[in-house]
Order: C-alpha cells, then sequence, then structure tokens
C-alpha cells in the first residue's frame, strides 16, 4: 500500500492562486491513477482532477481552465495548479492513488476562498 500527504492548503482571496502537493511514500511511477478531490461542508466528495500512469488527464467541468494536474516520478509527488480560485472552490482537497490492488487517501488540506 502507499501513504499520501498533502500540502498547500490555505486561505486566499478569490482570483489567487495555491498549489497542492500529494508526496507519496513509494515510487508513483506504476501506480495506475492519481486524483484529487474536494468535499465541502454538507456536500458529498467528488472527483476534481485525475491523471494516469500514461499522463492522461481529466478534469471536473467547474475547474478546466483553471486547475492544472501534474505528476513527478522523481519526486514521487503529485501536484494541483490552482489559479482564477472561487469562493466556491472552497473544500477539503484529498489525494487518491488508484494502484490496481486498492485505493489509498491522504488526510486531506484545507483550501478556503475569500470573496
Amino acid at each position: 500500500q502507499v501513504q499520501l500527504v498533502e500540502s498547500g492548503g490555505g486561505l486566499v482571496q478569490a482570483g489567487g492562486s495555491l498549489r497542492l502537493s500529494c508526496a507519496a511514500s513509494r515510487s508513483i511511477f506504476s501506480i495506475n491513477a492519481m486524483g484529487w478531490y474536494r468535499q465541502a461542508p454538507g456536500n458529498q466528495r467528488e472527483l476534481v482532477a485525475s491523471i494516469t500512469s500514461s499522463r492522461s488527464r481529466n478534469y471536473a467541468d467547474s475547474v478546466k481552465g483553471r486547475f492544472t494536474i501534474s505528476r513527478d516520478t522523481a519526486k514521487n509527488t503529485v501536484y494541483l495548479q490552482m489559479n482564477s480560485l472561487k469562493p466556491e472552490d472552497t473544500a477539503v482537497y484529498y489525494c487518491n492513488a488508484d494502484t490496481g490492488l486498492g485505493s489509498a487517501w491522504g488526510q486531506g488540506t484545507q483550501v478556503t476562498v475569500s470573496s
């Protein structure tokens, strides 16, 4: 199994940017897919962006053109660059790894966007 640790969350004004990082405890080279999810109070957890081992990317419609997911296999880290942030992006953001043998989650990092 793999352990995931998120970082980079915080408080930012609308229109600002943040970069989230997800550090894995082992190589991510062979991990099928990694993704970022978010959960706002009272809402279900939703997929924000994902990237496969072949670097195919998928984004939620609400973040297309604003967020970019990337992976650095040398650092065993996945990033989520978030630009033009909106108050509705406020949520706890979770990193996920689909290893093929199971799914691993990080502990989450809070992102708060003020208007």
